[in-house]
């Protein structure tokens, strides 16, 4: 079982980059696949970027492939997600989650992820 908390959120001008971090305590954090996920006001929860268990394979949503980076550091049970070239249109607060993946199955960031965090508001200003 692990724990995710994301921490880096804040207010950003539209171009301008953010750096978030989850943390996630508990053992065994290399057995998760990680996620990030984000919702805006008054819209659902739409899937980010993922990045596999060993950090080999990351996946975007088209809306920030090429601005966004997913990463992680095993050896301190953190995943990141840098956000650069930012628009209004990515305020929203982020999430992330992580799902247990045997080491059998293939993961491409599906779901359905087994926890999650309580999210960080990201703000960007035109």
């Amino acid at each position: 079982q692990v724990q995710p908390v994301e921490s880096g959120g804040g207010l950003v001008q539209a171009g301008g980059s953010l750096r978030l971090s989850c943390a996630a305590s508990g053992r065994a954090f290399i057995n998760y696949g990680m996620g990030w996920f984000r919702q805006a006001p008054g819209k659902e929860r739409e899937f980010v970027a993922a990045i596999s268990r060993r950090g080999s394979e990351t996946f975007y949503a088209d809306s920030v492939k090429g601005r966004f980076t997913v990463s992680r550091d095993n050896a301190k049970n953190t995943v990141y997600l840098q956000m650069n070239s930012q628009n209004p249109e990515d305020t929203a607060v982020y999430c992330c989650a992580a799902k247990f993946v045997r080491s059998y199955d293939y993961f491409a960031g599906q779901g359905p992820y087994d926890y999650w965090g309580q999210g960080t508001q990201v703000t960007v200003s035109s």
